[in-house]
């Protein structure tokens, strides 16, 4: 942290946590341009899963127009994807077969992975609590949102493609932080995506630990509040909470990989202002 008098973790309440930074006039967090410098991404070599859509789509768009080398990983096509004309396209791939997992790093042909950022995920579209309760959804979210990153990250590793130096981007979510459930979750409720998040975060730091000896770096980055598909049902606040467009969060979750290092690896960062969230 800069000095003594700049906080180590953000504000567990978003509405205030938005509000707080407007009344500062925050730029790094009311306009992430002002700081943000892609240059650094010129030429790399940076696999996304996911990317057909949503946030992941809109990192690849960012990716492409600052002259990165996209390889995208993802379960099925789509125009916007094909558009961005990627230097590899993996295709088919389902983040909770461990068959499909393991041949990905056969798959890409053109050499060594800069930036792996694990950003494919699932959220049931129905509210759970103990009267709507999904134990079958429960276990696919956890698989895909814990499980399937550490299958996706193995394989490049296992294929000698993520080497010293190369950075890991786990996309996970503020709602991973068990320590703001009591905030965020006052009733309960949404028990699946809760648990895959946490679970995702716990996969996180133990995959930070494991492959420190390689420097290798892991992010795991709460990518703000973004206004995709998969948050529509949260359409109605938006606006208090700040939710920005979906090129903006890319812009968020890149400036925090760009500033990643080994001794921020494993930490739970939130892209919106860069500090930290409990666990």
């Amino acid at each position: 942290m800069s000095d003594n008098n700049t906080p180590i973790y953000t504000n567990a309440n978003q509405p205030a946590r938005f509000a707080k930074a407007k009344e500062e006039k925050n730029e790094r967090y009311l306009d992430i341009a002002s700081v943000y410098d892609a240059s650094f991404l010129k030429g790399k070599r940076v696999a996304i899963t996911g990317c057909n859509r949503g946030i992941g789509l809109a990192l690849a768009q960012e990716l492409v127009q600052a002259g990165g080398i996209l390889i995208a990983i993802v379960r099925s096509n789509s125009d916007e994807l094909k558009a961005l004309q990627p230097a590899e396209i993996i295709q088919g791939i389902d983040v909770t077969s461990d068959e499909a997992c393991e041949g990905i790093a056969s798959q890409i042909k053109g050499g060594p992975i800069d930036i792996l950022i694990n950003n494919a995920g699932y959220f049931m579209e129905a509210l759970e609590t103990l009267d709507n309760l999904h134990f079958t959804e429960q276990i696919k979210q956890i698989d895909i949102c814990a499980c399937g990153p550490l299958r996706v990250s193995a394989s490049l590793i296992k294929g000698d493609l993520l080497k010293e130096g190369s950075k890991i981007v786990m996309i996970t979510s503020q709602g991973g932080s068990i320590a703001w459930r009591f905030e965020q979750n006052p009733t309960g409720h949404d028990y699946g995506h809760h648990m895959s998040k946490a679970a995702a975060n716990m996969m996180s730091v133990l995959l930070a630990q494991e492959v420190k000896s390689k420097g290798i770096m892991v992010g795991v980055f709460h990518p703000g509040f973004n206004k995709t598909g998969m948050t529509a049902k949260y359409a109605e606040i938006w606006e208090v909470e700040g939710a920005v467009d979906a090129s903006v969060g890319a812009k968020r979750v890149f400036y925090e990989t760009g500033r990643l290092s080994m001794e921020t690896s494993g930490k739970f960062i939130n892209c919106e202002d860069g500090l930290q969230i409990p666990w």
